[in-house]
């Protein structure tokens, strides 16, 4: 038997017969494909596929999470345009969830030969597992009208958080996270790009379709022009990726990088904010000097000043300049938000709502408003109401209470984050908190006028940023050790 198996790994090491035994693979491969589309059609010849290309994956990201999460990342960016392709009879949607659950499942296998339970017993681990504790309690809410409702909530609002116990645990090298960033500003480059396809060719036949009916007519085409969503499942969450990814680079920039780098990394920066005028949301326009106040407190030296100041003259000279470009007037119409409808609108809303928030400290249930609400309980009285926020909709569904515990969450992640920020000691790592903690203030502020990470892939990379606060001091940590043991030795 032994002799048997050396004369395979032989045969298999044998560089000559590699192109032979790669070439027979391929033709017994296709001759199955073959022998499935003739007898079951093409589903049967895509479900052989599935299981070939599939089965070998759950294997990798349960054992190899790096692979996992990285496949994660890119598959959260493409997502919503696979979706929108509408090719598969299928709801793509569950494989996001599959996969999520794949690298939870892997986190707990490797909990049981590693163990590192502190990454629950900090303020910021402990703060989400309480968050995560009272979404899944929602489900004996006496006033929510649907447990189906909640059934297909808790998935992008439990399981998702989850997550940020995954990457701070899996996530323990700086060449990783070094790739995930690169990752995230290469599909970031992709979305733009697609963008300006949308601005100068139009749209393809498929977005078209999509596009025409009247709902999203009414809401994608505002004063005779369309709003871009990119690769994206809307404008917002388009314009809130170009948004965090810019200030991202924004914040590389005051970091140890070549120059070559920062001029490349400004480029971007231009690249992507262009781009974001595309998709007419008012509410990303706001969050650049947003994210660039918070820059200039946490990294306060005479090169932010400089830049801080010439970003606030060349903002005001883009609100106040005379232009006849529809995306430019749409800019400066978000720095007087009294004369938008738009905004006196959901201010209306919010006081008509004010009341039953008052009077329902938990809320009316967990996905009873939106496209949940409208679905599983038509008739009810939040069925029809417009969060239009996302601090509005916790207030309504998880009540006053839950409000109250997210706003907390909020403030335990930017209190952590500015904490690690000062406590760091590596230039590089210290540079990635502060870039971190200013695109989640961002995004915390970006919360109050839409649903900032609520959609792929904001959702992901929202939490991603939280367990890059944790991951950077880890790190940095790891390294002080590892330097301190060096210098005794």
């Amino acid at each position: 038997m032994r002799k048997t198996s050396n004369i395979l790994k032989g045969f298999l090491k044998n560089e000559a017969l590699k192109p032979i035994i790669i070439m027979a693979f391929l033709i017994i491969l296709g001759a199955l494909i073959s022998i499935f589309t003739s007898q079951f059609g093409v589903k049967g010849a895509g479900l052989f596929f599935v299981a070939i290309v599939g089965i070998p994956s759950v294997y990798f990201i349960v054992v190899y999470p790096k692979f996992g999460i990285t496949v994660l990342f890119i598959l959260a960016y493409f997502i919503m345009w696979f979706i929108r392709l509408n090719m598969v009879d299928y709801p793509l949607g569950t494989v996001m969830d599959f996969l999520q659950a794949l690298l939870i499942l892997g986190f707990f296998i490797k909990q049981k030969s590693n163990p590192d339970w502190s990454i629950f017993k900090d303020p910021l681990g402990g703060m989400i597992l309480i968050w995560v504790l009272y979404n899944v309690l929602q489900i004996v809410n006496p006033t929510a009208e649907s447990r189906m409702a909640w059934l297909y909530t808790i998935r992008s609002v439990a399981g998702v958080m989850l997550l940020y116990f995954v990457f701070t645990y899996q996530i323990r090298e700086i060449k990783f996270v070094r790739l995930i960033l690169k990752i995230w500003i290469f599909l970031t480059v992709i979305a733009a790009l697609y963008a300006y396809k949308q601005e100068l060719f139009g749209f393809f036949y498929f977005e078209e379709i999509e596009i025409q009916t009247p709902r999203l007519r009414k809401l994608l085409f505002i004063n005779g022009v369309w709003r871009k969503f990119s690769i994206f499942s809307d404008p917002v969450a388009f314009s809130y990726n170009m948004v965090s990814c810019s200030l991202f680079c924004i914040a590389l920039l005051f970091g140890p990088l070549p120059g070559w780098k920062k001029v490349v990394l400004g480029c971007l920066v231009l690249f992507f904010l262009s781009a974001m005028l595309l998709s007419g949301t008012r509410g990303a326009y706001v969050l650049i000097p947003v994210g660039i106040v918070m820059l200039t407190i946490l990294n306060f030296n005479k090169k932010v000043l400089i830049f801080s100041i010439f970003s606030g003259i060349l903002l005001l000279f883009l609100v106040y300049v005379p232009t006849s470009s529809p995306s430019i007037k749409r800019f400066q119409s978000a720095f007087t938000p009294s004369d938008d409808a738009s905004f006196n609108l959901r201010a209306m809303n919010q006081k008509k709502i004010q009341p039953y928030i008052q009077k329902h400290p938990f809320g009316g249930g967990l996905g009873a408003t939106g496209v949940w609400g409208a679905r599983f309980s038509p008739h009810s009285f939040l069925a029809g109401f417009p969060p239009d926020s996302g601090y509005v909709r916790v207030a309504v569904e998880l009540g006053w209470v839950g409000l109250f515990l997210f706003c907390t969450l909020m403030f335990v992640i930017l209190k952590t984050g500015i904490k690690n920020y000062f406590e760091i000691k590596d230039p590089e790592l210290k540079n990635y908190c502060l870039a971190t903690v200013v695109v989640i203030f961002a995004y915390g502020v970006g919360n109050y006028p839409q649903e900032s990470f609520v959609q792929f892939p904001s959702n992901i990379y929202f939490y991603f940023f939280i367990a890059l606060i944790s991951i950077t001091l880890k790190i940095d940590k790891m390294k002080s050790q590892t330097q301190l043991q060096s210098n005794k030795k």
